[in-house]
């Protein structure tokens, strides 16, 4: 008994797993080395014959506990577990329901009820394109048009595929399933197995007179014009749905969506912050000091406001409801939030420079003349 690997080990678990760990551990292996996967493999039909016989053992609460007490010397008598995997199926002692078999085996039987028939209706794939406005129209909406290229339903056949005049005719291989049925021997026995079609690839009918207009897919590609409502306040990098716009369905399917995403161009005056509009405005240090009515470049046009006297550089000037509409609630707008910047001369006169001395409470500069006439006073 030297020779075989611990059963915890086998099985891929802790020695303090329970059952259902251990269930759920043999399947996840049953299907790595079933032999019924790895045809002619010795190796996996070792390893399975390996894991059937862990199973048997740590599967049955007896078998497992005096396996944890005796190890493999407990089963000497057994002849090495009686019969674990004989090449063709399971022992008599594994622990397993049907539920497991079908979930472990699904596509043995048929492919289950999940498998999808190419022959019914499928829908259209999405169209994805790209548009580039302006920050204007991003801000207040617009409508655009744009050319979509798409696959439609051929005109000529109206999407059957047929000549005009002829119809598809049902596959004669699978009679219009789409499907094929077989049997073969398993493990199990004899098993039931559903695959595609191989003559009409699973459409469950055959075209005999292909439609010349779309060489018997019917349907074809073609360009049109598709004009595009902007929202108000829309952001770059989001996108517009327009439902039923992508590509045609196939066997009355419904056709996919096409979807915009907008690249907004940045504006020269403006930096949008959510919905609020940024922008700069500069006076000058007179204006700043002694106050004026200015002129704003907003938006929706220039705007009168008036500087406060003592305007220091850098405050904010807040326009209510001037910023960018809202996509949810269009009467709504944020604001425009305005940092005024103080401009510093840099050329000025001297006479210029006496008068912001003497406003400033600075010493007067001396003439050479006057510096004179005290020296001898």
């Amino acid at each position: 008994m030297a020779d075989k690997r611990d059963y915890y080990e086998v099985m891929g678990v802790e020695k303090s797993a329970s059952q259902d760990q251990i269930k759920k551990a043999y399947r996840k292996k049953a299907k790595e080395c079933h032999p019924d996967f790895h045809p002619n493999d010795p190796e996996a039909e070792a390893k399975f014959k390996e894991l059937n016989e862990a199973n048997e053992v740590l599967s049955d609460p007896d078998k497992r506990a005096a396996y944890d007490r005796y190890g493999h010397a407990a089963f000497d008598q057994t002849g090495g577990m009686g019969g674990g995997y004989s090449g063709g199926g399971f022992s008599g002692g594994m622990n397993m329901d049907m539920e497991d078999i079908f979930d472990m085996f699904g596509g043995i039987f048929g492919g289950g009820s999940s498998r999808q028939r190419r022959n019914g209706p499928m829908r259209g794939s999405d169209i994805n394109l790209t548009i580039v406005i302006s920050f204007e129209e991003a801000v207040f909406g617009c409508k655009k048009k744009i050319s979509v290229d798409s696959v439609v339903p051929c005109d000529k056949c109206h999407g059957i595929g047929a000549k005009p005049g002829t119809q598809p005719e049902p596959c004669p291989t699978c009679h219009g399933s789409g499907t094929e049925t077989t049997m073969r021997q398993t493990m199990f026995g004899m098993a039931q197995s559903t695959t595609t079609c191989h003559t009409c690839g699973g459409k469950g009918k055959i075209i005999n007179n292909p439609c010349p207009g779309c060489n018997g897919t019917g349907r074809v590609r073609k360009s049109s014009m598709v004009e595009i409502d902007i929202p108000a306040g829309i952001s770059n990098g989001q996108a517009i749905r327009k439902s039923g716009f992508g590509n045609a369905g196939t066997n009355g399917g419904s056709s996919g969506d096409l979807l915009i995403s907008v690249s907004v161009r940045p504006s020269t005056k403006f930096v949008r912050q959510e919905n609020n509009m940024l922008s700069n405005v500069k006076i000058s240090v007179v204006q700043a000091i002694l106050g004026d009515e200015i002129t704003i470049p907003t938006i929706d046009g220039e705007e009168k406001y008036n500087i406060k006297p003592g305007t220091q550089p850098d405050s904010k000037i807040f326009l209510k409801g001037k910023g960018v509409p809202f996509l949810r609630n269009k009467t709504k707008r944020g604001d425009h939030i305005v940092t005024v910047k103080v401009e510093i001369p840099t050329n000025i006169t001297d006479r210029q420079k006496e008068l912001i001395k003497e406003f400033g409470g600075l010493p007067k500069k001396e003439k050479f003349s006057d510096k004179v006439k005290k020296a001898f006073s």
